[in-house]
């Protein structure tokens, strides 16, 4: 019985042993894998650090684009409001134009009959007066004949009729 004290005893310290190999098996790899995580954690921090700095960099530069961009926007308000005057401007412009042309196509309504007769005494004024160059026409081809001193009958005549008729417009 002694024996099988000393077998336990031998057994168990043989189990002890390849218990205690085995546990150093696995710390050591657990070690190295620990050391692989640390220098990647190493790593990660020297990249989180270059991603900050970048990131702060351009957080930094955002905010001086945005400050570029508000002044601008703030330029381009005062051009807003300069064309927004200007078409302002140009609609009462328009406005403007409008009421002079209906003033205008209104008293040209109301003035129509002395207009027309403005014109009619213009045509008979036009025509007095080709009559006249007619007359001239023949009295200077006439001086080498005989000169006349009187208007022959139908001219008269005529004039009486255009002078009627004018006076007949006024009327």
């Amino acid at each position: 019985m002694e024996i099988i004290l000393y077998l336990s005893v031998a057994v168990i310290a043989i189990a002890f042993f390849i218990l205690v190999i085995s546990v150093m098996k696995t710390l050591k790899s657990m070690g190295t894998t620990l050391d692989s995580v640390s220098s990647t954690l190493n790593g990660l921090e020297t990249q989180l650090q270059g991603v900050t700095k970048e990131s702060t960099e351009l957080l930094h530069k955002t905010n001086l684009l945005a400050e570029d961009i508000q002044r601008k926007s703030e330029d381009l308000n005062t051009v807003v409001y300069a064309v927004k005057d200007v078409g302002h401007s140009i609609q009462n412009l328009n406005n403007s134009v409008k009421k002079v042309s209906t003033s205008i196509s209104s008293e040209l309504e109301r003035n129509q009959g002395k207009i027309s007769q403005v014109v009619q005494w213009g045509n008979a004024i036009i025509e007095l007066k080709d009559k006249w160059k007619q007359k001239k026409e023949q009295q200077s081809s006439l001086s080498d004949n005989a000169v006349q001193n009187q208007p022959a009958p139908t001219e008269v005549q005529s004039r009486e009729k255009l002078v009627k008729r004018a006076r007949s417009y006024n009327n």
